[in-house]
């Protein structure tokens, strides 16, 4: 097995288990990316762990296994996956919750891969070439736990010229739209159209939120809607109306189509194409308002005329769209930018809502939830960042 010098200083975080190898740990540039599960020693000839080398966005590689005695194996890996699919034993038992993720990359002690399971389908997310490389021997060994699949599809989550974004590899293909349920509402899901399906799965705990009645009896304003899971959650929980807002064209049919699977006549819901912030401006000029307001933004997003990212333009957003809010109305500030701390996120949101003139007081807090695994070695895993807050 190849052997891959670090450097002394990154000695003390390998040693508490932290997973994720990064360009500046490498005692040599020339080390070569490749396919092998190599070993990787210190300057000084210590043992740091077992892994591979694999860029993606996160860093330059992942240690999977931080015993010497236990090198990369089949078994290890078929160990690693059986570990985290038992964890979630809960979930397969709901049958009111038939979408959740059943392997979460270095959460789960697996750094560079995921697996979302989605009505008796499975999303394999591959997250750089290396870990790609070993396609075959991880598929044997997923088919193997999971026999009764009823077909695999993936997404190929780093640059690559040659291999497709999203396609089916296995079983037999899913119908379109594929229902699953979460917390009994249906959500209609593709799992070959990109890199998305519909869906964010690691929203659901918030979903819920809005399914046990935070919106009922008022009006919700839903913000980059995409296919409008927000605003079904909260028609689902009582919601007197609601209005989803996103710049693609694409997301007034995904959106009417995820009411009409729930038996909800899209016609009375409201459903618009549009930037959002000039969606503000024109509802401050219509005099419209909202008891809810949800803002879960990309990290970042570019348009013809300007470009919007989390850790510069929160704040702003959050003055915004606290204007549209009634009084003691509620604020659901979400992001995933995992470069945005939570304290930082906090801030940004808490004086984005000062500097509209309004007060608040903080309601709830949501993080990943469960079939989210966050690593105790691996904080910056836990990228999730819901806030709620009543604004007075």
């Amino acid at each position: 097995m190849k052997r891959i010098i670090l450097k002394n200083q990154a000695i003390t975080k390998f040693d508490k288990k932290y997973p994720l190898i990064k360009k500046e740990d490498l005692a040599s540039e020339k080390d070569v990316i490749n396919s092998e599960w190599v070993s990787f020693f210190s300057q000084s000839n210590q043992f740091l762990g077992y892994g591979y080398l694999g860029i993606q966005n996160k860093g330059y590689g992942w240690i999977l296994s931080f015993k010497e005695n236990q090198p990369i194996t089949e078994e290890l890996l078929k160990s690693k996956i059986e570990v985290a699919i038992d964890k979630r034993k809960h979930f397969f038992n709901d049958e009111q919750t038939t979408a959740f993720r059943i392997l979460n990359g270095e959460g789960d002690g697996f750094g560079g891969i995921t697996i979302d399971w989605y009505n008796n389908y499975l999303v394999v997310s591959w997250y750089n070439q290396t870990i790609y490389d070993h396609k075959n021997e991880l598929i044997s060994i997923i088919t193997n736990i999971l026999p009764d699949l009823d077909g695999i599809y993936e997404k190929v989550r780093f640059r690559s010229d040659t291999l497709p974004e999203s396609q089916f590899i296995i079983g037999k293909q899913a119908e379109e739209p594929l229902i699953v349920k979460e917390n009994g509402v249906n959500y209609a899901t593709y799992l070959n159209e990109g890199l998305m399906t519909g869906i964010f799965l690691d929203q659901k705990e918030v979903r819920d939120c809005l399914i046990d009645g935070l919106a009922s009896g008022k009006t919700l304003l839903n913000t980059f809607s995409y296919t409008g899971a927000f605003s079904i959650a909260a028609v689902a929980g009582g919601a007197l109306h609601t209005t989803s807002v996103d710049l693609a064209k694409r997301s007034i049919e995904k959106t009417e189509e995820q009411f009409q699977v729930n038996g909800i006549d899209p016609e009375t819901q409201t459903i618009l194409v549009m930037d959002v912030f000039n969606y503000f401006k024109y509802a401050e000029r219509k005099g419209l308002s909202f008891d809810v307001v949800v803002l879960d933004p990309p990290s970042f997003a570019r348009n013809k005329k300007k470009t919007f990212s989390v850790a510069k333009d929160y704040g702003k957003l959050t003055t915004e769209a606290v204007n549209l809010i009634n009084n003691d109305g509620t604020l659901v500030a979400s992001t995933n930018a995992a470069n945005v701390s939570f304290k930082k996120f906090e801030k940004m949101v808490e004086k984005g809502i000062l500097d509209s003139g309004r007060q608040f007081k903080k309601e709830r807090i949501f993080r990943l939830p469960s079939d989210f695994v966050v690593s105790d070695t691996f904080s910056d895993g836990d990228y999730l960042k819901v806030l709620i807050y009543k604004i007075i």
